[in-house]
């Protein structure tokens, strides 16, 4: 499957919850992933980030998608 978003993990699906118009599906990543994050160079260099520095990925999203092989 090819999408367009950059950061993706895989996983199984542990729970679905169906309402009257939208459904909450929880997912359990199976496989460690790398996210990326496409960042100011200012923001790089306020940071003060470095190779191999522990750091916390925070992601903001409106959406969440799920995509399945066909």
């Amino acid at each position: 499957m090819a999408i367009s978003a950059r950061n993706s993990m895989e996983g199984v699906i542990k729970e679905i919850k169906k309402g009257e118009v939208a459904a909450t599906v929880k997912v359990e990543v199976t496989k460690p992933s790398v996210i990326t994050s496409m960042i100011t160079r200012d923001a790089v260099d306020s940071l003060e980030l470095k190779v191999g520095q522990k750091v916390k990925v925070i992601v903001k999203s409106t959406e969440v998608m799920i995509g399945v092989d066909e």
